[in-house]
């Protein structure tokens, strides 16, 4: 028998049995969709954040009170450590530390916005060094103004640069630099206008709804005893990071008389930090959705193998009258273990064009992110025709070895 008689064998015995055919395209529509969409899901929210992460260039690290708090005795450790301070700062900055270029400070409070009668509440005002735009790599609007400089934060300006939002709500289609702000009461110029980002993945507006001033005005109107400050450090290039973070931490550790055997009394957050945690929290996702992508093409493959045997019993004598009309068990066993992989090879297809919608459907309706990579087309296909031939080996071999005289004689 040649493959295209083979093809037409095996459609006309799938038409011919619709019912069994649409159960078992079923069976492996349900699992291959389950996959996709989380799969989807996962591989969006991993871009998502590699993205993000972004944000700290491979060149520079944050000190911070805090550091990377992953679980609550993080959090319990850190809230014993002293607060990161402007003095701090400005001590590693004039230090002049052989591997560091730069060294930026910023640190944020909430405060209501207005201009005129119109308010924006929950904004919020980082104090920032000028410095933090080129450290931080923050996008400004080109077509709406600049970002504050080095004299006019030595000389304490009340100028600011707002996010989009922010531009949006208080002045609409005007353009608002030049314009006045009050925050907090106090009065700021506009100099400038973020780019606008959008939002994040927990629905907040992040960026766009940020006012950025002055560090020197920010310590004399806003900061409290209480409060603990971001320093941004860039090394002179990437190859020395390592050795930026070892002179940070050295000279910090000496400024606050830390004992050799103690942990540090701050922490250090940079890109390879941030995406060896995620990457730790991914790579224990993955492992689960490798156990459910095993349960559910497991089910899919028995409910196709329970359903070919079912199919083999009520067609022996079919394959008795074939075998004596000179049909080979190879041309049987082909033909069995195609019906099985056709089927699942277009169970794998419906699966991913429905696990796909509901991933994107999930997208579309909140800020979830997902992604539909052609890996991901490669696994859901790949997936449901292994399942195919290997459920539907075991009712192909027993159909390719019944013996034509039992066959013939089956009711």
């Amino acid at each position: 028998m040649n493959i295209t008689e083979l093809f037409r064998s095996v459609l006309r015995a799938l038409i011919a049995h619709k019912l069994r055919s649409f159960l078992t395209l079923l069976g492996m529509v349900i699992s291959v969709s389950s996959i996709v969409a989380v799969v989807s899901i996962i591989s969006g929210l991993t871009q998502m954040v590699k993205d993000q992460v972004m944000f700290l260039s491979p060149d520079m690290f944050v000190v911070s009170k805090w550091g990377m708090t992953m679980t609550h005795q993080d959090y319990l450790n850190a809230l014993k450590r002293p607060n990161v301070t402007a003095s701090d700062y400005v001590k590693i900055r004039d230090a002049e530390l052989p591997s560091v270029a730069a060294v930026g400070a910023g640190t944020g409070t909430r405060r209501i916005v207005s201009h005129g009668a119109k308010k924006f509440e929950g904004a919020d005002i980082v104090g920032a060094t000028s410095n933090v735009i080129t450290i931080l790599n923050l996008n400004i609007d080109a077509t709406l103004g600049r970002w504050y400089t080095e004299p006019e934060e030595i000389a304490t300006k009340y100028v600011t640069v707002i996010g989009a939002n922010v531009k949006d709500e208080l002045f609409g289609p005007l353009d608002p630099i030049g314009r006045n702000i009050l925050v907090a009461g106090l009065p700021f110029q506009i100099i400038g206008v973020m780019a606008k980002q959008g939002k994040s993945l927990f629905g907040d507006n992040g960026e766009d709804s940020r006012i950025y001033i002055p560090f020197s005005v920010y310590r004399r109107n806003f900061m409290q005893p209480w409060n603990t400050v971001e320093i941004y450090v860039k090394a002179k290039n990437m190859e020395v990071i390592e050795e930026a973070k070892d002179e940070v931490r050295a000279y910090l550790r000496a400024m606050r008389h830390t004992d050799f055997r103690a942990p540090d009394p701050f922490g250090i957050v940079s890109q390879d930090s941030i995406m060896d945690f995620f990457n730790k929290m991914t790579a224990a996702i993955f492992s689960f959705i490798i156990l459910i992508t095993g349960v559910s093409l497991f089910v899919g493959g028995i409910v196709i193998m329970n359903i070919m045997l079912v199919s083999v019993a009520e067609r022996t004598q079919e394959i008795g009258i074939r075998r004596a009309l000179g049909a080979k068990k190879g041309d049987i066993l082909r033909q069995f273990l195609l019906e099985a992989t056709l089927l699942s090879v277009v169970g794998g297809i419906l699966g991913f064009l429905l696990g796909a919608g509901m991933a994107l459907s999930v997208k579309g309706m909140t800020n979830f992110p997902a992604q539909v990579t052609f890996n991901i087309v490669l696994m859901a296909i790949g997936s449901a025709t292994a399942a195919g031939l290997i459920a539907g080996f075991i009712p192909a071999r027993r159909a390719a070895s019944l013996l034509v005289i039992d066959a013939i004689r089956a009711e």
